[in-house]
């Protein structure tokens, strides 16, 4: 059942991506079904069922998901939303931790269950 939802996830976040990079949407547009549809190549490694390091493919959307949000405003609703809905799907403090250095996006605040978005979110130069 789980193996059928991974990959359901996987087409409709290859769908979602093609979308959202042929749009070229604005940064204020991005949601949080967004944001978690862009995130599902790395939902194994993030539960802690993948390997010990982000994949490829895991590293690229996060990438596309940092490029989209370019604003204060955007980075804090998605800061506030995968703050949210991590502990609902299962999502391993950890893993989330190692993401970022490993796919070398700079997120400039400590990446926490318990971040205060609204303190810590800013936009690199």
């Amino acid at each position: 059942m789980e193996g059928k939802k991974a990959q359901y996830g996987l087409r409709v976040i290859s769908v979602a991506l093609a979308l959202l990079l042929a749009c070229n949407t604005e940064a204020e547009a991005i949601t949080c079904n967004d944001a978690v549809s862009a995130l599902i190549p790395c939902g194994s490694y993030l539960i802690g069922q993948g390997g010990a390091d982000p994949s490829p493919r895991c590293c690229d959307s996060a990438r596309v998901l940092d490029r989209m949000a370019r604003t204060v405003a955007s980075r804090r609703q998605l800061c506030e939303c995968l703050k949210q809905t991590g502990p609902s799907f299962g999502v391993k403090p950890e893993r989330v931790r190692h993401l970022p250095p490993f796919c070398k996006i700079d997120l400039s605040m400590p990446v926490s269950p318990d971040v205060d978005c609204t303190r810590y979110v800013m936009l690199q130069p």
